[in-house]
């Protein structure tokens, strides 16, 4: 293996990542850092071989099981395909499963030449999610020449048939030992079927130019993290090699969300969790309670003997559902204030109160909970509610 780094942060996935969710990272590097995209980078190049080495790992499940066993140990001495044990069909599925068409990298297409899809990301508050907002996003595409249109050639002068293939775009190789012949595309001229002698001085002769893009994008109410916002045709043209002049449909645009961390609330769905902090006197008599919403302050009323870590619901005090006419609810954990300093006239009184309470009786099973979404004792393990367990306790 020419790499000692982890495979899935090269793919950027997690490990338990679905082979849909490493395919997918690994077509949105492949197109990044492909040398196409970045002439003459030796850094991209690098790149765009470490990510097809993890690829080529972990979408083969018994390969990524002895990877996630022994980690890049449990691969040594291991071929990287035993090609004799695959069906002719799937020799080439690594490549024709991510950029489509037929192996050795020609394509058929039976409708026009499609360009790259592109990725960026945009942050947003959890405020903005209730409502909905509108981002600018920068980005960089790749764009046809404006000085060659697209040929690669210098101004005046035109591409040549490529005298490897003799024009064809494609030659035969002898594969595996000689077990078969394979059509591949030409080295020389990456299957456009013609050379450039004179390069043009703008594009160095690639036929496209990267150039800067921005644009406003409104993002949707109720959206999560990393839910993706797709802008159609403000991806790429087609590539040089399949439609020199952008003749084609455009790649699309995806806008990947994160959400930013609110240290008010937690987001359970379209449900949100907080907490409300309430004096003793009031949990034990009850009153009028202000609680912080996403929306601003609302008051509630709280019972006599209102329980510490005790649960209620502000119905419709949520986040919106994405695409939908609904709204979730605040979920609000009880928090009872114990005073850690007192007056001599307080400690009097609560002294008096100790002497007409009677014993405390064993809870029962079950008892002393907290009831509520998250589980079988209405919390979750993590987050908002991981720090509940450690407030209230067990």
């Amino acid at each position: 293996m020419s790499t000692s780094a982890d495979y899935y942060e090269i793919l950027g996935v997690a490990r338990d990542a679905n082979g849909d969710e490493i395919k997918r990272s690994y077509r949105r590097l492949a197109i990044k850092w492909h040398p196409d995209q970045n002439p003459g980078n030796a850094e991209a190049e690098a790149k765009f071989k470490e990510c097809a080495e993890a690829y080529e790992v972990l979408s083969d499940p018994e390969r990524r099981q002895m990877y996630d066993q022994y980690g890049h140990a449990g691969l040594r001495g291991r071929p990287a395909h035993d090609f004799r044990t695959m069906d002719p069909s799937d020799i080439f599925s690594m490549f024709t499963d991510i950029f489509g068409g037929q192996p050795g990298g020609g394509r058929q297409r039976r409708g026009p030449a499609r360009g790259y899809d592109l990725e960026t990301e945009v942050e947003i508050t959890l405020r903005e999610v209730v409502d909905g907002c509108e981002r600018e996003v920068a980005f960089k595409r790749a764009e046809v020449c404006g000085t060659c249109k697209g040929n690669g050639a210098k101004p005046g002068t035109r591409p040549v048939a490529c005298p490897t293939c003799g024009g064809q775009g494609q030659v035969q190789q002898q594969g595996l030992g000689g077990l078969f012949r394979m059509v591949t595309t030409c080295p020389s001229c990456q299957g456009r079927r013609t050379v450039v002698k004179d390069k043009c001085a703008e594009c160095r002769g690639s036929g496209r130019g990267a150039v800067q893009r921005k644009l406003k994008v409104r993002i949707p109410k109720g959206i999560a993290d990393g839910q993706v916002v797709r802008v159609q045709g403000e991806g790429e043209p087609p590539s040089a090699n399949e439609s020199p002049d952008g003749t084609g449909i455009r790649g699309d645009l995806h806008i990947v969300v994160r959400v930013e961390e609110d240290e008010r609330f937690e987001r359970d769905g379209i449900d949100l969790l907080t907490t409300l902090d309430i004096s003793f006197a009031t949990a034990a008599l009850g009153g009028t309670a202000v609680v912080q919403t996403i929306d601003g302050e609302s008051e509630t009323d709280l019972s006599p003997g209102t329980q510490h870590g005790e649960l209620f619901r502000l119905t419709g005090k949520g986040v919106p559902e994405l695409g939908g006419p609904g709204r979730g609810d605040l979920i609000v954990a009880v928090r009872v204030q114990v005073p850690t300093k007192l007056t001599a006239r307080q400690r009097d009184l609560i002294q008096q109160l100790k002497a007409t309470e009677e014993p405390a009786k064993p809870a029962k099973d079950g008892e002393g909970s907290p009831k509520g979404k998250g589980g079988k004792d209405g919390r979750k393990r993590g987050g908002f509610w991981g720090k509940m367990k450690e407030t209230f306790g067990e």
